[in-house]
């Protein structure tokens, strides 16, 4: 089988969010399918380290897909096109970014609707065009994973889309993320904190993460239970 994928966001040393999930979910597929043939679609030029096995065909498609005008060449004519040149059999997009001008069957996974739900953190033209684009795509869609329940049910409701359609997939923890021998904890804790315990936040710096409500809990924490621990 010929499998593409949008792997746009793959930036050497620049994975957040979604390209981690896109990283750790692709190099798990490839490694353990070599029998299938991944087509990886890059907007721009790519890391060797993306491609994660022989298994694995590099393309890139231009324009970079960084604006929601350019979003719509990227998805809506160089995809379609690259998935008729390679003969693609399926297609999967990690963040949501189907194509609506192709038979190919697809794969696409949506994390949230935050744009509906938190609508001031974002400008008028990415609003619109997750507004647009997005239902459509889902509806296109022949599969959907979403990353949790709610997610889902969000999708069934905003979208009119059936539920027998979305798959849920949990997002997995990576093999780093583990309890540590003392040792290498005291060590830790001595190289960020003067060897105080601490909470750890992984999110993004970002107004609908919640650090507000994160720091006047943690000032609560402190006041209540007279605690030495730290936040990082």
């Amino acid at each position: 089988m010929r499998i593409a994928v949008n792997t746009r966001l793959f930036l050497k040393g620049k994975l957040e969010g979604i390209g981690w999930f896109a990283h750790e979910t692709l190099s798990r597929l490839v490694s353990k399918h070599p029998e299938h043939q991944f087509i990886f679609f890059f907007d721009r030029p790519f890391h060797k380290d993306f491609i994660f096995a022989p298994n694995v065909t590099p393309v890139v498609l231009k324009p970079q897909a960084r604006h929601p005008a350019l979003y719509y060449i990227w998805t809506e004519w160089a995809i379609p096109y690259a998935l008729k040149k390679y003969k693609a059999d399926i297609y999967f997009s990690p963040d949501g970014l189907g194509t609506l001008r192709s038979k190919v069957p697809s794969c696409i996974t949506i994390h949230d609707l935050a744009y509906k739900h938190y609508p001031q953190f974002m400008d008028k033209l990415h609003k619109w065009h997750y507004g647009h684009y997005l239902p459509r795509f889902a509806r296109h869609a022949k599969r959907i994973i979403a990353v949790s329940e709610y997610t889902k049910q969000d999708i069934v409701t905003q979208f009119d889309v059936p539920a027998d359609k979305i798959d849920v997939v949990y997002n997995g923890a990576h093999k780093e993320y583990k309890p540590l021998p003392f040792v290498e904890r005291e060590a830790v804790k001595e190289q960020y904190t003067d060897g105080k315990e601490f909470f750890l936040f992984t999110g993004a710096l970002h107004p609908r993460k919640n650090v507000i409500n994160l720091l006047k809990a943690f000032v609560q924490f402190k006041r209540r239970q007279r605690s030495p621990i730290k936040l990082v």
